[in-house]
């Protein structure tokens, strides 16, 4: 019997992480440089180049200005031939400590499986605080649709087309995204928690988002 052939390894995908050190290495620059072109402590740095750590939109921001980047080319993967895009076998473990981070007065948002590039679907885990309407401020809106299931808590969904709608845990809608909405806790709860996954055809889609929810500045 012959030998047989060996297996090989399913093809690793860009992480955050090999994005950073293949910058760092296209401009020769080592760890103690680039924090200093960038800002980013050499510990910080070497753990994201590591896959042990990721970088709160803020960092991102930060990282995108100082080298002259776009925050989308972060999150994008290099252009492949259609037909190796026909079968990638993609798969990514959710965990908060390698979720990109982000704060603003209504929410905290989880961005999960950041290492992934140009997906279909964004993931995110939100913890809702604000209480009304008018704590809220501005419907938002964005292209494409969304799905948000409750984890904890109840919240009111606040739509331009339809009566405000109470969601307890365990319940869930679905709705187009460009429609202006909204989510605010119910009455009764402090705070809570939903997952959100928001899809898009729109390129840098990722991108949009984060700037649409990111943190206002003054």
């Amino acid at each position: 019997m012959g030998k047989s052939e060996p297996i090989s390894a399913a093809p690793q995908h860009p992480t955050l992480g090999s994005l950073l050190k293949g910058l760092r290495g296209r401009n020769g620059w080592t760890l103690k440089e680039m924090s200093a072109e960038t800002g980013i402590p050499v510990s910080t740095l070497s753990k994201v180049e590591h896959d042990r750590l990721t970088l709160t939109y803020d960092k991102l921001m930060q990282l995108s200005q100082r080298l002259g980047i776009r925050l989308s080319e972060l999150f994008a993967e290099p252009e492949e031939r259609e037909e190796e895009r026909s079968f990638t076998g993609r798969r990514s473990i959710g965990k908060p400590e390698r979720a990109v981070r982000v704060t603003t007065p209504n929410y905290d948002y989880h961005y999960m499986c950041p290492e992934l590039r140009q997906k279909m679907m964004i993931p995110i885990v939100t913890t809702i605080r604000a209480r009304t309407a008018e704590e809220f401020g501005k419907l938002v809106r964005h292209p494409g649709e969304e799905y948000i299931h409750v984890l904890e808590g109840s919240i009111v969904v606040l739509t331009e087309f339809y009566d405000p709608v109470t969601l307890h845990k365990g319940e869930g809608i679905y709705i187009d995204s460009d429609m202006g909405h909204a989510y605010v806790v119910a009455d009764g709860c402090d705070e809570a928690q939903v997952l959100g996954v928001c899809s898009s055809r729109e390129q840098d889609f990722a991108d949009s988002l984060m700037t649409i929810y990111g943190p206002k500045r003054g």
